[in-house]
C-alpha cells in the first residue's frame, strides 16, 4: 500500500510538471483574463477577498489535517527536516489565505472559472506536498546541515519577504480616493515588472531545493510556468499603458529576462 501511494505521488508530481508546461502554452495564447485584464462584462464574478481566501484554503487545511494524523498517522513528521519543510508550506498559505485577502483594497471580481481552477490546483498540490512530507519523504539525519537545505531555506525566506514587500508596494500605489493605475516604484520593481511573482518563484525554488524531491520541484516548475506568462502580460501592458515606463526594466528576473 505504501509503495502504491508513493508511486501515485511521484506520478502526480510528474503530471504537475506537464500541466505547468500546458498552462504556459495556453496562457501565452489566451492570456490570464482576471484582475486588470478581466472583461467588465464578465459573468459569475466572485468578490476578490472571498475568492482568494477560499481558493487558497485547501493548501492550508490539508497540511494541518496531515499534522493531525487525519486518515493515517503522520509517521514522517517525527523528523525535523519534514516538519520544517511542511512549516514552510503552511506559513506561505496561512499568509495567502488568512492575511493577503484582507489587505486587498477594492479588487476586481474573480471570474468563476479562474476561482475554480485555483481551488482545484490548491487542493491537488496541497494533497501532494502534505502527503509526501508527512508519509513518505526520507532525509538523512544530517540533512538540516546539508548545503541544499540551508541554501533552499534561505531562498524560501528571501523569496517570501520579496513577495510580501512587493504586494505591499502594489497595494500602496494609489492614495485614498485615487483611481487608475500607476507605475510601481521601489524595491525590485526598480528592476523588473513583476517583483511579486519573482519573489514567489524564488520562494518555491528554495523550497524545492531544500526538499530535494520531485514533488517540490514540480511545484516550482508549475509556479514558474504560470507566473512567468502573467509577468510577460504585465510587462507588455505597462509598456502600452505608460509612455514613460522604464525601458531598462526586465520582465521577472533582474538584469536577465
Amino acid at each position: 500500500m505504501e509503495l502504491a501511494e508513493r508511486f501515485l505521488l511521484d506520478a502526480l508530481a510528474y503530471l504537475e510538471c506537464a500541466l505547468g508546461v500546458v498552462c504556459y502554452v495556453l496562457l501565452k495564447l489566451v492570456g490570464s483574463p482576471y484582475g486588470r485584464y478581466a472583461s467588465s462584462g464578465s459573468a459569475f464574478g466572485l468578490p476578490a477577498r472571498a475568492a482568494w481566501t477560499v481558493q487558497e484554503l485547501p493548501s492550508l487545511a490539508l497540511p494541518l489535517l496531515a499534522c493531525a494524523g487525519a486518515g493515517a498517522p503522520a509517521e514522517r513528521l517525527n523528523r525535523w527536516p519534514n516538519c520544517i519543510l511542511l512549516a514552510m508550506f503552511l506559513v506561505h498559505y496561512a499568509q495567502r489565505s488568512l492575511v493577503f485577502p484582507f489587505l486587498i483594497r477594492g479588487g476586481k471580481p474573480m471570474p468563476l472559472y479562474a476561482f475554480l481552477l485555483a481551488l482545484i490546483f490548491c487542493t491537488y498540490n496541497g494533497y501532494l506536498q502534505s502527503r509526501y512530507l508527512s508519509q513518505h519523504a526520507v532525509h538523512a539525519d544530517d540533512w538540516l546541515s546539508d548545503p541544499r537545505f540551508l541554501t533552499g531555506s534561505a531562498l524560501w525566506l528571501i523569496g517570501m519577504l520579496i513577495n510580501i514587500h512587493s504586494d505591499h508596494v502594489l497595494r500602496n500605489l494609489r492614495k485614498p480616493g485615487e483611481t487608475g493605475y500607476k507605475i510601481p516604484r521601489g524595491g525590485l520593481f526598480e528592476y523588473i515588472s513583476a517583483a511579486n511573482y519573482f519573489g514567489e518563484v524564488v520562494e518555491w525554488c528554495g523550497y524545492a531545493l531544500a526538499s530535494w524531491s520531485i514533488q517540490g520541484w514540480a511545484f516550482a516548475v508549475f509556479t514558474f510556468c504560470v507566473l512567468f506568462t502573467r509577468a510577460q502580460q504585465h510587462h507588455k501592458w505597462y509598456h502600452e499603458k505608460f509612455e514613460d515606463y522604464p525601458k531598462f526594466r526586465k520582465i521577472m528576473i533582474p538584469f536577465l529576462v
